[in-house]
């Protein structure tokens, strides 16, 4: 934790040092590394004149290569000593240590060897001097630099590229469970927000489940906030390990006499502007914690530090942190601000702010909107996602001052509803065979098709390989804990049974849609061949071949 020197001059102050005593930070949870090995060569990307200036100024242990890329066909030289590419447009891939560089068509037979051997060729370090970046990800790789024509970073780029020479690692910071991803499920396409909120382009679609680049990743957590399941999880530290610690910090604090306390959410962004600006002006009820990244806790880590007897939470970001990871903050806290409203409490209770805004922190420290509990909750933050989900809501739940039936929420919520139109539906259960969290079920080959609405994350799946469009989502939030539990029928009927054996084998539906669809089909113009259509399958192949044996080959 980094070093805030903080009052206590009042009894919340006091009991604050002792709950920020060091002996109350438990253990973590170890998570492996990432290793990186560089060993200087430099792909330096760019117009000729410019990219031979850089080349010249880097240190001599590094072993530039420059390409100037224009629409004529790549061929190799050499200036100065520096091997040079001209021509071909470049497509550039990896990271520290494995960059590689793809000539547009590279590969073709015409292509002279020696440019193909370089266009195949791994770099470990790439400095970019084109106007538009060969990679447009929002944070690009560790040794990826593009000044895009601001002198001042290319004078920063050349200067840090010498230490970019050697072995490096990084923590893993995720783990990934695919047995509960969501994103797809028999070919359709589920659930992406992972995907579309790395700001590092980490994560990929392989088929139906995710890949995520350890290389790439940059831990900053966004995949773990938003993953409804909990496939996806933070691993420096664990979600787990860091209520663990919010649980014992607000024990702590409480136990030793401190009133109303105030979570403090911040990482290194804005460590610096609380240790130098803010940590004098906050109330002494404020209780600091620090993360790797602030874009790593959600939803589920903020409604839980409310349980635990927090009256309120500020995450606070900095002047480094990417836009795209304040964004998801504030859809996280939205959802979240829906959920409080409909059970009574203020929805401003969570709030995410520039911690270079002295003066904004400094008010929402004493805003009086706040959640206040009579007991708060003592339970172990357990690491199933869904379930720490429904401890905190049902904990504040349970002390709510009100609550309503149902709130809508904002696009985008992993809570909701699945609707069928009964008219369209035919029970043909495609919704259940693509749904990954059992929300929704068959009554074990009977025509019943039930949901139960908490195991409900709005992916789509059951929407989509609905093929009679009978689907549809709601998201909101059903407050009954019961009835949320509750297994319920959304559409059923009776079942129709074979006219030959009597065995039940389709809906009524099922059967004039069948009948609809094979209108007209050549095979099914008498009214024999019609009738099997009211027979199961083997009672439909028996007739078939007892029809083929009677009318003789070539009748049917």
């Amino acid at each position: 934790m980094s070093e805030l020197n903080l009052p206590d001059r009042t009894t919340n102050g006091q009991a604050r040092a002792q709950a920020l005593h060091p002996r109350h930070r438990p253990d973590v949870s170890s998570t492996s590394l990432v290793n990186f090995l560089s060993h200087g060569r430099v792909l330096i990307v760019g117009e000729e004149s410019a990219a031979l200036d850089a080349a010249r100024r880097l240190d001599k242990e590094l072993v530039p290569t420059i390409f100037a890329p224009s629409d004529a066909q790549p061929a190799t030289g050499s200036v100065e000593g520096f091997t040079i590419i001209r021509g071909g447009q470049p497509r550039l891939s990896g990271s520290l240590g494995g960059y590689r560089l793809s000539l547009g068509e590279a590969g073709e037979e015409d292509e002279p060897t020696t440019v193909l051997k370089l266009s195949q060729a791994r770099f470990d370090l790439v400095l970019d001097l084109g106007d538009s970046p060969l990679l447009q990800q929002e944070i690009p790789p560790p040794g990826y630099y593009a000044p895009r024509g601001d002198p001042e970073a290319l004078e920063s780029a050349v200067a840090e590229l010498p230490g970019m020479r050697g072995e490096f690692e990084k923590p893993k910071y995720f783990n990934y469970d695919p047995d509960i991803c969501a994103h797809g499920e028999r070919g359709i396409k589920g659930c992406t927000r992972c995907l579309d909120v790395c700001p590092a382009w980490a994560i990929q679609s392989v088929g139906n489940r995710v890949s995520v680049d350890p290389q790439l990743c940059q831990g900053f957590g966004t995949c773990a906030s938003v993953c409804p399941t909990g496939a996806i999880t933070y691993a420096f530290p664990s979600t787990t390990d860091l209520l663990g610690y919010v649980r014992t910090l607000l024990l702590s604090y409480l136990e030793a006499g401190g009133s109303d306390p105030l979570l403090i959410i911040y990482d290194n962004a804005s460590a610096e502007a609380l240790a130098s600006k803010l940590a004098g002006r906050l109330p002494e009820n404020a209780l600091p914690v620090q993360l790797e990244e602030v874009g790593s806790l959600g939803m589920d880590a903020w409604l839980t530090c409310l349980a635990y007897g927090a009256r309120r939470v500020l995450v606070l970001t900095g002047a480094d942190t990417p836009q795209s990871i304040g964004d998801v903050i504030q859809r996280e806290i939205d959802i979240g601000a829906a959920i409080l409203e409909g059970m009574g409490y203020p929805g401003g209770v969570v709030e995410v702010l520039d911690a270079g805004d002295v003066e904004a922190v400094a008010a929402a420290a004493l805003s009086d909107e706040v959640v206040m509990l009579e007991r708060p909750a003592r339970h172990i933050p357990p690491p199933e996602k869904r379930l720490l989900l429904q401890l905190a809501i049902d904990h504040l739940l349970d002390q709510a001052p009100r609550r309503r039936k149902v709130v809508p929420l904002p696009q985008g919520a992993p809570f909701g509803q699945v609707k069928v139109d009964k008219n369209a539906c035919t029970l043909c259960m495609s919704c259940v065979a693509v749904c990954p969290t059992s929300a929704l079920r068959d009554a074990q080959g009977l025509p019943q098709l039930s949901f139960v609405e908490w195991s409900c994350i709005q992916c789509g799946m059951c929407d989509t390989a609905c093929p009679e469009d009978a689907v549809s989502l709601e998201t909101r939030f059903l407050y009954d804990t019961e009835e949320r539990n509750a297994w319920r029928s959304l559409h059923e009927e009776q079942p129709i049974c074979c006219i030959s054996c009597g065995t039940p084998f389709a809906t009524r539906s099922m059967l004039k849609v069948m009948m609809q669809k094979l209108e007209g089909h050549w095979m099914f113009q008498t009214d024999a061949d019609r009738r099997r259509l009211e027979m199961c399958d083997t009672c439909r192949v028996k007739d078939l071949m007892l029809a083929q044996r009677t009318d003789g080959p070539g009748k049917h």
